[in-house]
C-alpha cells in the first residue's frame, strides 16, 4: 500500500491536526516505513507456527485462592430496601 502526501494531509484533518508542508512530506516517510515492514511481516510463512500470548515464556507467580473474610451477605441485605430470594431488586432504568 504507497501513501501520497494528500493521504497524509486528509489523515491529518481528520485528526484535526495542522500540519506542514514539511511535515507531511516527513509523516509520509515514516508511515511508508511502517507499511514496508508490516507487508515484511505478513509475507514470513507462518504455517505450523503456534501463536503466542506473549513474547517471552514467563508464569505469574499467584497467590492461593482462599477465602479471607467471612461471608456477609446476611447483614448485607437486612439493610438494603429491596431483597427477594437473596437477590436485591432494584428499579427498571430501561424500558
Amino acid at each position: 500500500m504507497s501513501l501520497t502526501t494528500a493521504d497524509v494531509k486528509r489523515m491529518a484533518h481528520l485528526a484535526r491536526i495542522e500540519v506542514s508542508d514539511d511535515d507531511a512530506e516527513a509523516t509520509l516517510k515514516k508511515l511508508s516505513g511502517i507499511l514496508k515492514l508490516i507487508e515484511q511481516m505478513q509475507s514470513v510463512d507462518t504455517t505450523g507456527i503456534q501463536p503466542m500470548s506473549h513474547s517471552q515464556d514467563l508464569v505469574q507467580r499467584l497467590r492461593e485462592d482462599v477465602v479471607t473474610e467471612t461471608n456477609q451477605r446476611e447483614s448485607f441485605q437486612a439493610i438494603a430496601p429491596a431483597v427477594e430470594d437473596g437477590l436485591y431488586l432494584v428499579p427498571k432504568v430501561i424500558e
